[in-house]
């Protein structure tokens, strides 16, 4: 089998090929700002519900990936009473998901602190309250005393995907990694950011929760980058969607040599659909406020307005009569009378299908999508 990249020796001088990567690096940091400056013209409840909703996405998303379902209404609900958001609907949340909010905010929100081992440790602990996994009783807030391996598939039939460095090892190569983490400022906080999370799972330093806490080191990074406490795009979130790539990647860059560049080319490509998935959804909470801005004075119903609403926010299938009666909750006739009152105001307009297939899009969010 082929070596680790740990069992060459000074295996953390990583290398890669500026070139390769060079033009991706500069559109990452070009949306970085780009979307800094959108959310600046959001408006201060727009731009706080957008960080809301990234940070949640993180929390839930994160824990998805390592297939745990946390409940997104009681993580956002955490999230906004510790961060002093003022949002409707507020539930309470279990011990598990505060403890896993806490570990997300100190990683984002104090993001210029030290990356030390009794931080660590305090996150590790977060992450198992109980000091267990699951049903099983692990290791916590400490670096694991026994061998790691990564296995999957179904039992009898298990493949050890990976071999984590051994144990003697963890604390002398963990000491050498926060050293670097802290104290080497040669690197730009972007590429650091790739870098600490390919390297510290390669460590593998505790008995479970290695993919968050290397997530939740990324997003601190992150922050560092962008010299900020507000999160509107979602890492975790892009990286589920590319669940599959993400592994094969890390399998792959974990049997080099020491170069990298395919690991920092498909990080950097992640973080780039991250955040162009933001700037589309903030061009949509533009456009919204834009639309309210040019109607003030129209003479709007509060059923159009909830409708008008929902077609900004990405309307699932096609509006129809019934499906304006369904959510308005009041006749056909009525629904027709508020479709066709919009359409005399060229809010709305119907689509090429007449009858009973009759639909209707807003003109505002069709011209701008087809112009």
């Amino acid at each position: 089998m082929a070596k680790y990249i740990y069992q060459y020796r000074n295996w953390t001088h990583f290398t890669w090929d500026y070139q390769a990567i060079n033009s991706l690096f500069g559109r990452v940091r070009l949306m970085q700002g780009k979307i800094i400056g959108q959310m600046n013209a959001l408006g201060f409840s727009a731009k706080e519900e957008t960080s809301l909703t990234a940070l949640t996405s993180d929390v839930v998303k994160s824990s998805e990936i390592e297939g745990e379902l946390l409940n997104y209404e009681q993580v956002r609900s955490s999230i906004a009473r510790r961060l002093g958001i003022n949002t409707a609907g507020l539930v309470p949340s279990s011990r598990h998901i505060e403890s896993i909010v806490e570990m997300m905010l100190d990683a984002t929100q104090r993001y210029e602190m030290p990356l030390t081992e009794e931080r660590l440790f305090g996150w590790h602990a977060a992450l198992f309250p109980t000091g267990y996994s699951g049903p099983y009783k692990i290791e916590v807030g400490k670096y694991r005393t026994s061998e790691m391996s990564v296995v999957s598939g179904a039992i009898g039939k298990e493949k050890v995907r990976y071999e984590a460095i051994e144990k003697e090892r963890v604390k002398p190569e963990m000491d050498i990694f926060l050293k670097w983490l802290n104290d080497d400022h040669t690197l730009d906080p972007v590429l650091k950011a790739a870098i600490a999370h390919f390297w510290f799972i390669i460590i593998h330093p505790f008995d479970d929760g290695n993919g968050r806490i290397g997530r939740a080191i990324s997003d601190m990074l992150l922050a560092r980058a962008e010299n900020s406490n507000e999160r509107f795009y979602s890492m975790s979130g892009q990286i589920l969607i590319e669940r599959k790539q993400y592994y094969k990647i890390l399998q792959k860059v974990q049997h080099g040599s020491g170069d990298i560049t395919p690991w920092l080319d498909w990080f950097l490509n992640c973080l780039l659909n991250a955040i162009q998935t933001t700037e589309a959804a903030t061009q949509r909470i533009l456009q919204k406020a834009e639309f309210w801005k040019q109607h003030e004075h129209t003479l709007i119903n509060e059923r159009q307005r909830l409708m008008i609403n929902k077609l900004f926010d990405g309307f699932e299938g096609k509006l129809q009569t019934s499906k304006w009666a369904k959510i308005t909750k009041t006749s056909t006739d009525t629904a027709l009378r508020d479709i066709k009152d919009l359409i005399a105001k060229k809010i709305l307009r119907q689509t090429s299908e007449g009858g009973r297939n009759a639909s209707y899009l807003l003109v505002e969010k069709d011209s701008s999508r087809t112009a």
